[in-house]
């Protein structure tokens, strides 16, 4: 019988990227979609195990799944807890701020509170603001709608994330986007550190789904309007 490829993640709507899971455990979004891509090139099915944010990492390295698939910006901070596959997704970063608020560049936040995640790209990000006060948020069940409340009580003045996950409420009444910095922050499949087989073995079917088109179709699905940023021609795979 063939063993399902397990792959870590959280149960949250940050649609496009995905939703929470269906009544059947079904997912939808890019990171779904990607993932059965590059399963069916290793002929695996997907099981999908949830964990919370904080707890993905424990999770692969003490053998509760495969590989984490969600939303993991490659740095060196995680590369030294697990290996990282080649990315299937390069974003940028962008501020989200209340629609009534005259905040535009980076200039504006000086003695403002800006929230992202603890440990993750965007904090690290939101640090280089001049004189911003950064407020990092745990990574709960639900720590992006934790911000999101956060924002609209007042208690932050602006978050920030990669841009794909704070379009859809970017165009929320109450809430816009101040700017967007070209980061091109690279997205991976980590799996435990030392698993080189496995590694290799998802980047492979990577590359091969990049080749094909098959990769770039998934993006397409559920992000047409973010140019697909992967091409075949390069080790690394960014352009």
């Amino acid at each position: 019988m063939t063993q399902p490829l397990r792959l870590i993640c959280v149960d949250l709507s940050a649609p496009p990227l995905f939703d929470k899971a269906d009544p059947d455990g079904t997912r939808r979004g890019y990171e779904p979609s990607a993932a059965e891509t590059i399963a069916a090139k290793l002929g695996r099915p997907v099981e999908w195990v949830v964990t919370s944010w904080g707890d993905m990492i424990p999770a692969v390295n003490d053998g509760r799944g495969d590989a984490i698939w969600c939303g993991q910006g490659i740095t060196d901070e995680r590369a030294a807890l697990v290996d990282f596959t080649d990315p299937y997704a390069v974003f940028d970063e962008s501020l989200l701020v209340r629609a009534d608020t005259e905040i535009t560049t980076a200039a504006d936040l000086a003695g403002r509170r800006v929230g992202a995640i603890a440990g993750s790209t965007n904090m690290a990000l939101a640090e280089t603001f001049p004189g911003v006060v950064p407020v990092a948020f745990e990574g709960t069940d639900d720590v992006f709608g934790d911000m999101i409340a956060a924002l609209r009580a007042g208690t932050i003045d602006g978050l920030v994330d990669d841009d794909v996950a704070l379009v859809p409420v970017g165009d929320e009444p109450d809430l816009k986007i101040a700017f967007t910095i070209a980061t091109r922050n690279r997205w991976g499949v980590a799996v435990a550190k030392g698993n080189h087989g496995l590694r290799e073995e998802i980047n492979a079917a990577m590359r091969a789904s990049v080749a094909d088109g098959s990769l770039e179709r998934a993006w397409t699905q559920w992000m047409p309007n973010l140019t697909f940023p992967l091409h075949a021609d390069s080790a690394d795979t960014t352009q």
